[in-house]
């Protein structure tokens, strides 16, 4: 018996070498194989980075790519971001998959004035970007027509951004079976009370302004009548311009075009030509025989389209002067810390940078680009004294409104010498607010989890989320907004010289369109980011001078290693389409606690 369990005490342990033995070989097989994909992604990214370097270096003196007789292609298709990143690579048809606006606006400019360049071919089907950027690049098409180049627009489908975009054309294709939206703006929130009380989840709310609504889809079901006021202004003063624009473009009165919207007239691609809203019903092939016909070419010869992606490339920056005008990008949520300038204004990244600009001693003025709905108010005063601390050394700040300058975006830009919007640019907004979600409930009732806890002190835990808060701490938390709403009227009664009285009047967390801020004081000028350069010269002085940016762009090589979260978020809200609203609505009780300086709604605008 001793003798059998010592053998099968043998065969284990043989046994057990042997697993041993196989766990070490077939382990470092797989980890020379992990070790060698990693080698192998790290060697191709490494000689993407040294083509990418090679390519830039060549870039200076490929002005001689353009050929004669092209045509700039103006796809709009795509996502468009307020800067671009440059790619090192030529994808052909998917050079523009993500355009930055700020090539765009460049590359319509430059090919005004470039021989090379015959005109423009717009493809405009969705455009996927808010009212001021569409506005902001239509406008750059009609100064490009005053150089008597020629702009054809067509698209299979036009969506009501799109059809916008191609009402800047001499000409306006569409697919004989396609499609043309003009129907209005319309402005859809979603209201959470219902699915948190069914989670049994508590949001504490604490605000300053009747129409701070960042706050009422947590408590309400549905618009305040506040904040109905206060969108149904919006909305009409965004879809003047609109109408405005596309009325003086096609020759047909405001009022038929509300008809038009109303009545949905617009049912099909042949009573969009017979209420003129387009020049021709063709198909693509019919469209570039037009193109070719102003570019004398045969019916057989090939047209030389130049994307934007490709252009930019071309286009070389002028560098003859020591004086600078700098154009500093802020654009995205504004955030305490630090963070990737390219995903949003984090706050000790934003001085940092900042500080490098009004510090060059050839940078004479800067031009703050904005284009932010808000977000941290520590973050935003925080910026609000680094543009003081600039103005003090004798530096002009003007200010360029994009998209949006609401709250936190407002609370940066009041301090600036001088400040321009778009008619159609989302502003305003003076109002902060706090949100404290208290999962006690959800936990208890919903998973079968309790809390205990022991504090030294009594409000050891203020501010948590496992507990509701009590009546001091909520008279703590409340004090602090107001506090903080009083140093934001302060701030933009200072900047705008205007009363504190006023500014309270007009802000109480109440958003307003350009055209309407123009007029309460907000801003000094309806314009693009071109005349906010002009006046920023014309501030310091200026005769001449070069453009320069910042924050120094992070190379795409750099930048690949930085995208994971952009790109989840993305493809999420991809997957997601409208339901992601819902989704980032929750997210957003979880996410920005404390105080906010925030626009009052998520807008999204068709």
């Amino acid at each position: 018996m001793n003798e059998n369990i010592q053998t099968q005490q043998q065969h284990n342990q043989q046994e057990t070498r042997s697993r041993k033995f196989w766990r070490v070989v077939l382990g470092s097989m797989v980890g020379f194989v992990l070790a060698n994909i990693i080698v192998g992604i790290l060697g191709i990214l490494m000689f993407l980075g040294m083509i990418a370097s090679m390519e830039k270096m060549t870039s200076s003196s490929s002005s001689g790519s353009v050929k004669d007789n092209s045509v700039l292609l103006l796809n709009l298709d795509s996502s468009i971001e307020e800067r671009a990143v440059e790619m090192p690579f030529d994808f052909g048809p998917y050079a523009d998959q993500s355009v930055g606006l700020d090539n765009i606006l460049a590359a319509i400019k430059a090919a005004a004035g470039d021989s090379k360049i015959k005109g423009i071919y717009l493809k405009s089907s969705t455009v996927s970007a808010s009212p001021a950027t569409v506005k902001a690049i239509r406008d750059a098409v009609m100064e490009f027509k005053k150089s008597g180049k020629f702009v054809y627009a067509y698209s299979d489908v036009y969506t009501q951004n799109g059809y916008y975009m191609a009402t800047a054309a001499d000409k306006v294709l569409l697919n004989p079976t396609g499609d043309l939206t003009l129907k209005g703006y319309a402005f859809q929130l979603m209201f959470y009370k219902n699915l948190l009380d069914k989670l049994d989840v508590d949001v504490q709310i604490f605000r300053h302004g009747q129409f701070k609504s960042a706050v009422e889809p947590y408590f309400l079901d549905k618009m305040s009548e506040a904040n109905r006021e206060q969108l149904t202004t919006l909305a009409n003063s965004l879809w003047a311009v609109y109408l405005k624009d596309v009325s003086t473009a096609r020759k047909i009165s405001v009022d038929q075009l509300n008809s038009i919207a109303d009545s949905l007239l617009c049912s099909s691609p042949k009573a969009a030509l017979e209420l003129k809203l387009v020049d021709k019903l063709a198909y693509a092939d019919e469209a570039e025989k037009m193109i070719k016909s102003k570019l004398n070419l045969g019916d057989n010869d090939k047209i030389n389209y130049v994307t934007v992606g490709q252009y930019a490339k071309t286009i070389s920056e002028k560098n003859n002067n020591s004086a600078k005008v700098a154009v500093f990008y802020a654009f995205g949520e504004i955030s305490d810390g630090k963070g990737n300038s390219e995903s949003g204004i984090y706050s000790e990244t934003f001085i940092k940078e900042f500080r490098k600009a009004y510090k060059d001693k050839d940078v004479k003025a800067i031009v703050l680009r904005v284009n932010s709905p808000g977000g941290s108010a520590l973050a935003s005063e925080n910026i609000w004294h680094e543009i003081e601390n600039a103005k003090k050394t004798g530096k002009k700040i003007v200010v360029s409104m994009g998209d949006y300058a609401a709250s936190g975006g407002y609370y940066i830009s009041c301090n600036a010498d001088y400040i321009y919007a778009e008619p159609n640019t989302i502003t305003g907004s003076i109002g902060v607010f706090g949100m404290i979600p208290s999962v006690q409930r959800f936990l208890q009732n919903k998973v079968g989890i309790t809390i205990d806890q022991v504090n030294t002190n009594k409000h050891s835990d203020f501010g948590g989320v496992m507990r509701p808060m009590d009546e001091l701490e909520s008279q703590r938390m409340q004090a602090s907004i107001e506090d903080i709403y009083a140093t934001f009227t302060k701030r933009v009664a200072d900047g705008r010289h205007l009363t504190v009285t006023f500014v309270d009047s007009i802000g109480q967390g109440r958003v307003w369109a350009g055209s309407d801020a123009l007029g309460l004081g907000l801003v000094d000028a309806l314009g693009n980011i071109d005349n906010a350069i002009a006046k920023a010269a014309e501030l310091a002085q200026l005769d001449k001078y070069d453009v320069c940016t910042y924050p120094k762009q992070k190379d795409w090589f750099s930048l690949l290693f930085n995208m994971k979260e952009d790109a989840v978020d993305a493809a999420i809200q991809e997957r997601m389409g409208q339901f992601y609203y819902m989704f980032d609505g929750v997210q957003q009780v979880l996410e920005h606690q404390g105080v906010q300086a925030r626009m009052p709604m998520t807008l999204t605008i068709e």
